[in-house]
């Protein structure tokens, strides 16, 4: 390809860039990028190319952090490291602090009876408006409610949690004039907030007896022995309230334009229910509602006849494995009654997404409950998105339903 492919925020305005992505795909799947500051990133996007430096930690580390931004002083890296920019024991210790929270048959016991409930009380109050913005009325509703249970904050808290997730996920972190919070995730000043947020939680859960995420990453100690630090618990906390609540409530309002731009999906999953509790992985294949995450190269590495240098950025393009031809056949076809998909929404290899469970649970339960109570449903305006290159992400979404 004689053209180097920037992947700047325009080349992403409209949706995920799919033609990019296969031509890519099929001429250079090893793909390099040229960055504005003068660095630049290999971008992978074939899926088993994904799969392969996904898996290899060693030579493809997460340490020197996980989007596009370069961190080149140890301190500020240190200050902005989550459990996503660690490797090998240390990320298994902060992963094993609430990895069982988040395990399959832990998530269906706990929270299915709730979020039944709560997907009912959801719509209940949605659809008798017969048009209204799905985003705001359902899909972000929904997810920080399951997060709110979760932490055990006041349900009146979460559109606080959904408006920091907003600014922080919609925050365009490489503008110059978001130089002075360099030291913060995203470089987002909502992430003080965020973190001011969790002291408070932290300090009267701090030596108690609580069940709840803040009270064990506050007073159970990580299996390597060491303690997190204030910043470590800000970072692990902003994680939790981002992660677990952005992600899903993507997911959930592309599936839902999905089906409405493609009626015969939903008359499919309407005339048979059962095929729900299948479809969700196309849902979340259909979705991809994180474009990427970053590796760098520990050691040169040879890739399709590309020579990755040490010290590369390397891009994993999620959503350009989900439309894969070699792993799913007709892959720009919308197919709730695909099977044996290994679609990666979430991520893989030792940084596979710990709230994926919670994830498939919450996309099930709406819409089995959801669906039966459609007669029809329309678009009702224009469809806005997130300005991101980073989150695949739907802003508003106004429908028309009886």
């Amino acid at each position: 390809m004689s053209t180097p492919i920037t992947f700047d925020l325009e080349a992403f305005a409209d949706g995920p860039p799919w033609a990019l992505f296969d031509e890519l795909r099929e001429n250079d799947p090893v793909h390099w990028s040229d960055e504005r500051d003068g660095s630049g990133f290999w971008s992978l996007t074939r899926h088993a190319d994904i799969v392969s430096v996904g898996r290899d930690p060693a030579a493809f580390t997460s340490e020197m952090f996980t989007n596009l931004e370069e961190i080149d002083d140890p301190v500020r890296r240190e200050l902005r490291r989550s459990m996503l920019e660690t490797d090998g024991a240390r990320h298994r210790a902060l992963r094993k602090l609430l990895q069982r929270d988040f395990m399959p048959r832990q998530v269906n016991a706990r929270f299915e009876a709730f979020l039944r409930g709560l997907t009912r009380s959801t719509l209940d109050a949605a659809l008798p408006l017969s048009e209204f913005d799905f985003v705001r009325e359902i899909s972000a509703d929904f997810p920080i409610r399951v997060l709110a249970r979760m932490l055990d904050v006041p349900v009146e808290d979460t559109p606080k949690l959904i408006d920091w997730g907003n600014q922080i996920i919609g925050n365009t972190a490489y503008l110059e004039e978001n130089a002075k919070y360099q030291d913060l995730p995203f470089r987002s000043p909502a992430s003080l907030e965020v973190f001011a947020y969790g002291d408070a939680l932290a300090g009267r859960r701090r030596g108690g007896t609580g069940d709840d995420l803040v009270s064990k990453l506050v007073n159970q100690l990580p299996e390597d022995g060491v303690p997190l630090s204030p910043d470590h618990f800000h970072n692990y906390f902003l994680l939790l309230v981002v992660a677990g609540n952005e992600t899903t409530r993507h997911a959930i309002s592309h599936t839902m334009k999905a089906l409405i731009e493609h009626p015969e999906q939903l008359d499919l999953l309407r005339e048979d229910p059962s095929l729900i509790a299948g479809a969700v992985e196309e849902f979340l294949r259909w979705a991809s509602p994180v474009y990427h995450f970053r590796r760098t190269a520990t050691r040169d590495v040879t890739l399709h006849g590309r020579r990755i240098r040490e010290g590369d950025k390397v891009v994993l393009w999620y959503a350009a494995g989900n439309r894969d031809p070699a792993v799913f056949p007709d892959p720009h076809r919308f197919d709730v009654t695909r099977t044996g998909m290994d679609q990666m929404a979430f991520g893989g290899g030792a940084h596979y997404c710990l709230g994926a469970s919670l994830a498939r649970l919450e996309l099930r339960v709406m819409f089995e409950e959801l669906i039966p109570r459609l007669s029809t449903v329309e678009l009702a305006g224009e469809v806005t998105r997130v300005r991101s290159n980073f989150v695949n992400g739907i802003e508003r979404l106004p429908v028309r339903v009886s």
